[in-house]
């Protein structure tokens, strides 16, 4: 992965991080949650097309950015942090190389094979 997406992808963190400075919850809320869309791999259980398609959702900007949306257009702080923490997780993911995933297998993503 080239490091002009790294850039880009640690600026839409970032942005994550200001957004989620708006919202009424202690930070501590922000690092217990970081990770919490990862529960998403629980689909790998039920093989490799059902934990591809539940951790893409899991890990899908356009649809944390919808979430986030819709908390701000119904003035909900808790679908505004699910939203940004979805948003947030899924560019701290790609930073490191982890990207959506093919049916193929969790090691094949949008961005190349992990550990290549």
């Amino acid at each position: 992965m080239s490091s002009l997406l790294k850039v880009e992808e640690l600026a839409m963190f970032l942005l994550g991080i200001y957004l989620y400075s708006l919202l009424p919850f202690a930070w501590w809320w922000f690092l217990v949650l970081l990770l919490t869309p990862d529960i998403g791999m629980v689909g790998y259980l039920l093989g490799n097309k059902a934990g591809a398609l539940c951790y893409n959702i899991f890990h899908h900007k356009g649809i944390a950015l919808a979430i986030y949306i819709i908390g701000v257009y119904l003035s909900e702080p808790i679908l505004q942090l699910a939203g940004i923490m979805l948003f947030s997780h899924a560019a701290m993911d790609r930073i490191f190389g982890y990207g959506l995933k093919y049916d193929k297998g969790f090691k094949f993503t949008h961005l190349g094979e992990i550990g290549k």
